[in-house]
């Protein structure tokens, strides 16, 4: 039986032909799926996936970065309809963090032989949140890399533009209050994640983002100088890659289903790859919110 799906398409995204990518994708996912396409010229992810919801579509096929993963997720949130992803963007941490393939080939196979799995998101100041939010440095560096150069270099844009603002620490003061503690301390960076990639170098304070805990992971930077940075952004990538929890002074580490965090000055924040505002902001977990469809092999294995 033949099942409908909203794709929703982000031809902005990545750095490869988005014509040759949509003609592959349709390829491979319409003699099963009746699509229907919607690109994010004029329309925002958000809006098509609620247009989408109120369809009644059976299923709702994300195929961009982040940002258009997120934006598009608000609408399912507790819904039930699985969501697929192909993976389109700079970094695509949401869909390396569930094992989904970044070539388009292969994520298409993952929609049409995966399994659902619930997995959590948050809420942001009330925008979704599947990835993480950034306050301070990464916001920093996301904000001044160069969008040609993004296109260009991908994730090594983003280490030029860190490794640059390096020269100039930027530290803050953080007001940070979960349900079970408060912290005041002085701060480079504060990262509170739902999901991260092992490239999401400064969100790996607790050992291994767990996507599907109901709790939020929240790292906090505090180097003395600019050689005290650049060992705890090592520790970290190591964290990352290894699972193996960093044990330094200068990272602060802890989980929570929700956080409230206040700065002096204001500083800005990136939400799943993109600038949103300013702080203060407001976290909360909404756990098995998703549900993804993910590679066979993964979901046997959890």
């Amino acid at each position: 039986m033949t099942r409908n799906a909203c794709l929703i398409f982000n031809p902005s995204a990545g750095k490869s032909n988005p014509i040759e990518d949509l003609v592959a994708i349709r390829e491979i996912l319409e003699p099963q799926i009746n699509l229907d396409i919607r690109p994010t010229h004029e329309v925002s992810p958000s809006e098509l996936a609620h247009e989408a919801v109120e369809s009644k579509a059976e299923m709702i096929i994300v195929c961009g970065g982040d940002g258009t993963v997120s934006a598009a997720s608000e609408a399912v949130i507790n819904t039930g309809i699985p969501l697929g992803i192909i993976p389109r963007g700079t970094v695509n941490a949401f869909a390396q963090a569930l094992g989904i393939p970044a070539k388009i080939k292969d994520a298409c196979k993952t929609i049409l032989t995966g399994k659902p799995r619930k997995v959590d998101v948050a809420l942001c100041n009330g925008k979704a949140m599947i990835v993480l939010t950034a306050i301070g440095f990464e916001a920093e560096t996301i904000k001044q890399t160069d969008k040609k150069a993004k296109k260009l270099f991908g994730i090594l844009a983003f280490l030029g533009t860190g490794i640059k603002l390096l020269k100039h620490l930027d530290y803050f003061k953080v007001y940070l209050e979960t349900e079970e503690q408060t912290i005041n301390l002085s701060a480079l960076a504060v990262t509170i994640a739902n999901s991260a990639a092992p490239t999401s170098i400064l969100a790996h304070g607790p050992a291994g983002v767990i996507v599907d805990d109901g709790l939020l992971d929240i790292t906090i930077v505090t180097p003395a100088n600019r050689k005290n940075a650049l060992f705890a952004a090592y520790h970290l990538l190591i964290t990352g890659f290894t699972g193996t929890a960093t044990n330094r002074d200068d990272i602060q580490h802890l989980r929570a289903k929700s956080v409230k965090v206040r700065t002096e000055p204001l500083k800005k924040v990136a939400l799943d790859g993109d600038i949103n505002g300013t702080t203060p902001v407001d976290i909360k977990c909404i756990p098995g919110g998703l549900t993804v469809l993910v590679p066979l092999v993964l979901e046997e294995k959890t």
